[in-house]
C-alpha cells in the first residue's frame, strides 16, 4: 500500500503522524510511504531521518494525489480539502462531531474517514487514550498560569502557601484527561474535586487517590454547587463519535469566581462549557464574563516530540493491519478497525455522529 503523511498545517501543530521508527517498519513489511518535505522537522525528526527509514520525501500534492491512505494527527482543515482524491483512505484525529463542513466534505469525496478517536478495543478507546492522557496532564498546569492576575485570572497561587488554602479544582469527566488532570492537581496540592455521571469510575477514582480526591456525582444541582468555589474548572467529558453535553451553561458562569479559569479539554467534540470555542496556541484564551477560557484544540501538539512518539507506538500496530489487509477489507472484516470508521463510500457509519449532525446513518 501507499502510504501518505502529510506536514500538519493547524496554526502551532507540530506533530507528525508517523516517526521514521514507523516507517521502517512499514517499509520492512512491503508497503511505500511518502512524507512530505518537513513533516517531522517540528518532533524533531527531519527528513534525513525518514530517508533512513525507507520513505520518500516528498511535497504535499504528491502525498495526496499518490496515496491511498493518508496517516494525519489532526482532523483537515479548509485549505486541505480539496487535496484528497475520490475513496482515498483517512486516519487521523477526526473530531467531526462539531463539524459538518468536514463531514460533508469526507461524504462527498467518499472518503474512507477512520477516526482515532473512535477506535474501541476491549471497551476502551487505544488511540485517544496517549493524548488525552498528556492532555490531561497539562491542563491544570495551564490553569495555573493563567490564575496569575496579569494574565486576567484572580491572582490565586494554585499550589497555595504556607497558611494559605491552595486553589479549588472541579474536573467534570472521570476518564483518561480527568484522571490524569487529578493526578497531577492533587499532587501539586490543589483541593480537588472529580465529577462523573458513573460512579464506577469515581470508586476507581477514590482508589487510586486513597481520598486525597473528593469525588461526586454529575447533577445539575451538584455542579451549580461545586463550581461557585471553583477556582479552575475542567472540561473532560467524552462520548465517543458524539458532540459533548453541555454541563455549564452562559448563565451559570455568573455564579462563578471573576477570574476562575476554565480549561476545556472537550472542545474538539464541541465542549461542555457552552461559552467554549475552539483557540491555539498562539491565541489560547478568551473571557466571557470575567471566566477565562482556555480552549485550544489540539493541546499535546504543545509537546510535539512526546506527544508524536506516544501516538505512533499506539496508531502504528493499526496502520500495518490497514496497509496488510487493504482499506476495503480491514473496514469490513476487522471489528477493531471497523470501529473506528465513521464515513464510507459517502455516507456516515457512525451512529453517535449521524445523530450529532442530524443525518442518515448508513
Amino acid at each position: 500500500m501507499i502510504i501518505g503523511v502529510p506536514r500538519e498545517i493547524k496554526i502551532e501543530e507540530f506533530r507528525v503522524g508517523i516517526t521514521p521508527f514507523g516507517v521502517q517498519d512499514l517499509v520492512q513489511a512491503g508497503h511505500r510511504v511518502l512524507i512530505e518535505t518537513n513533516a517531522g522537522a517540528g518532533s524533531g525528526f527531519p527528513d534525513g531521518d525518514y530517508r533512513k527509514a525507507g520513505s520518500e520525501i516528498v511535497d504535499k500534492k504528491q502525498v495526496f494525489s499518490l496515496s491511498e491512505l493518508i496517516v494525519k494527527v489532526k482532523e483537515p482543515i479548509p485549505q486541505e480539502y480539496d487535496l484528497f482524491t475520490e475513496e482515498q483512505a483517512l486516519f487521523t484525529y477526526l473530531h467531526l462531531a462539531p463539524n459538518r463542513e468536514l463531514t460533508e466534505v469526507l461524504l462527498k469525496k467518499k472518503v474512507t474517514g477512520i477516526g482515532y478517536e473512535t477506535l474501541t478495543k476491549d471497551g476502551i478507546l487505544p488511540l485517544l487514550a496517549p493524548m488525552s492522557e498528556i492532555a490531561g496532564r497539562m491542563a491544570p498546569l495551564m490553569a495555573a498560569h493563567y490564575l496569575q492576575k496579569f494574565k486576567g485570572g484572580s491572582g490565586i497561587l494554585a499550589t497555595g502557601a504556607s497558611g494559605v488554602k491552595p486553589a479549588k479544582i472541579v474536573i467534570l469527566g472521570a476518564g483518561v484527561v480527568g484522571t490524569n488532570a487529578a493526578r497531577v492537581a492533587s499532587n501539586l496540592g490543589m483541593e480537588t474535586v472529580v465529577m462523573n455521571k458513573g460512579t464506577e469510575r469515581l470508586q476507581k477514582i477514590d482508589e487510586m487517590f486513597m481520598g486525597r480526591v473528593e469525588t461526586l456525582p454529575v447533577t445539575a444541582q451538584t455542579i451549580a454547587e461545586e463550581i461557585r468555589a471553583a477556582d479552575i474548572i475542567i472540561g473532560a467529558v467524552l462520548i465517543p463519535g458524539a458532540r459533548t453535553p453541555i454541563l455549564i451553561t452562559r448563565q451559570m458562569l455568573g455564579t462563578m469566581k471573576t477570574g476562575s479559569v476554565i480549561v476545556d479539554v472537550a472542545v474538539d467534540q464541541g465542549g461542555c462549557i457552552e461559552t467554549s470555542r475552539p483557540t491555539t496556541h498562539d491565541d489560547p484564551v478568551y473571557a466571557v464574563d470575567g471566566i477565562i477560557h482556555y480552549c485550544v484544540a489540539n493541546m499535546p501538539g504543545a509537546y510535539p516530540r512526546t506527544s508524536t512518539l506516544a501516538l505512533t507506538n499506539a496508531t502504528l500496530p493499526y496502520v500495518k493491519i490497514i496497509a496488510a489487509e487493504g482499506i476495503r477489507k480491514a473496514v469490513q472484516t476487522d471489528p477493531i478497525i471497523r470501529s473506528a470508521l465513521n464515513t464510507y463510500h459517502g455516507k456516515i457509519v457512525n451512529k453517535a455522529l449521524a445523530e450529532s449532525l442530524r443525518l442518515t446513518s448508513g
